[in-house]
């Protein structure tokens, strides 16, 4: 193909669903006509916004924050400092960058690939930034023994294996230091079918466990949401879990932050489309004393407005009759 055919391909005849065939062309031509597959990869790495976010929030909240506690750098606005470089000769400067690539050498011959498996395909492929919303999430700690990523590197982990149907969406994944992940694949074949079989628990006379005919507005793997058909306030919405329990304090780990990110959605929504929602009640009602009359378990999200009841004062204190204003036991 020659340079007409060539140009006539990249501005007229190309097609594109991505950025991969002009990105892998530019490489060739960089290189010369032939290019490795790593370093077509690489470009196209270069291109990859989500990475570049991802590891620039990495570097900012867990290595450079690190390293500038102990005085190694110094950050100014978008920039980090070595300070003293200027007075490193060049042989120093050479010395130290093989001492570090040393110390990365020897961390990779202990580790091998486990310190980028969580990023493999088989594991299911996640986005750069979904990757980091999930540590951010977990505070950039493990979610089952709470190590800092600063002490142990973390992995992003299928709470339900995609090969046993988990999806590659925020409620199915958590935050797993290396060692805790390790040990968790090593029972999947035993605890994971038995979570997954746990999840899958319906009543037939549930109105909550039968979604067949009710218009869902948001939803994930382990929760719903949908309007309440009783709503206290306009765009009263339930989050709810799929599995059948009655109470909140029966939900997993994986359920809670299944229904906490359908309730940031719903209220996202809510916001954006009502200018006069100034704040929410959220709660829960565990129990027929404290009023539950569904035994499913369900998260009320329910939007406030100025002057939709005469005194606010107190909020959910109210379910109490008399007990929404406690200034007078304050006095």
């Amino acid at each position: 193909m020659d340079f007409a055919e060539l140009l006539n391909f990249v501005e007229r005849d190309m097609r594109m669903s991505h950025v991969y065939q002009p990105v892998m062309l530019r490489a060739l031509l960089d290189h010369g006509g032939r290019a490795s597959l790593l370093d077509i990869a690489r470009a196209i790495l270069n291109e990859d916004r989500s990475q570049l976010e991802y590891y620039s929030e990495i570097t900012r909240d867990m290595v450079g924050r690190v390293l500038t506690a102990r005085g190694i750098v110094r950050r100014d606005a978008g920039y980090y400092d070595l300070p003293g470089y200027a007075d490193l000769s060049a042989n120093q400067v050479d010395l130290l960058r093989a001492a570090c690539d040393a110390k990365l050498a020897d961390y990779v011959a202990k580790r091998g690939d486990a310190i980028w498996a969580h990023r493999r395909r088989n594991a299911g492929y996640v986005s750069g930034t979904l990757r980091y919303e999930v540590l951010r999430r977990a505070k950039f700690k493990c979610d089952l023994c709470g190590v800092s990523a600063e002490t142990r590197a973390l992995e992003v982990d299928h709470i339900v294996p995609r090969s046993r149907g988990g999806a590659d969406e925020a409620a199915n994944l958590q935050a797993l230091c290396y060692s805790c992940n390790a040990m968790k694949r090593d029972r999947d074949d035993t605890d994971l079918r038995a979570v997954r079989e746990a999840y899958g628990k319906r009543e037939a006379l549930c109105p909550f466990c039968s979604l067949e005919d009710r218009p869902l507005l948001f939803e994930n793997s382990l929760a719903v949401a949908f309007a309440d058909m009783y709503p206290v306030s306009d765009q009263h919405i339930l989050v709810v879990p799929r599995r059948h329990t009655a109470d909140y304090f029966d939900l997993g780990t994986p359920e809670l932050r299944a229904c906490h990110d359908l309730l940031a959605k719903a209220r996202e929504v809510v916001l954006s489309s009502d200018a006069s929602v100034l704040g929410f009640n959220v709660g829960v009602n565990c129990g027929a004393v404290a009023g539950q009359t569904v035994m499913h378990c369900h998260v009320h999200l329910i939007p406030r407005r100025e002057g939709d009841t005469p005194s606010p004062r107190g909020g959910v204190r109210g379910v109490i009759a008399g007990k929404a204003d406690y200034s007078e036991e304050l006095a």
